[in-house]
């Protein structure tokens, strides 16, 4: 993974984390101001749509992991039990 794509909420400090933990980079997705209801923005639709297909899964759900280690587990299965699903359909 080279580029991240972050909500305006994650400017800031990130910015210098992005570069440190993993020399990535790091663009920060922002709405105009003039803009005034629902905006689509480019590369937000596929965040939400990957957050809405998570979401599907029980244990991804709600938090209901005590370890962030646990959570990022069940976040592994469940997008490989999409990608087996896309490469093998029934």
């Amino acid at each position: 993974m080279r580029k991240v794509w972050a909500d305006g909420g994650y400017a800031g400090q990130l910015l210098e984390q992005a570069k440190d933990w993993g020399k990535w980079v790091l663009e920060i997705v922002k709405r105009s101001d003039k803009a005034k209801g629902f905006e689509l923005l480019p590369h937000r639709l596929i965040v939400e749509r990957t957050f809405a297909w998570l979401g599907r899964y029980r244990r991804l759900s709600k938090d209901y992991e005590a370890f962030t280690e646990t959570s990022e587990a069940m976040i592994r299965l469940a997008m490989i039990r999409l990608m087996l699903g896309r490469l093998a359909p029934k």
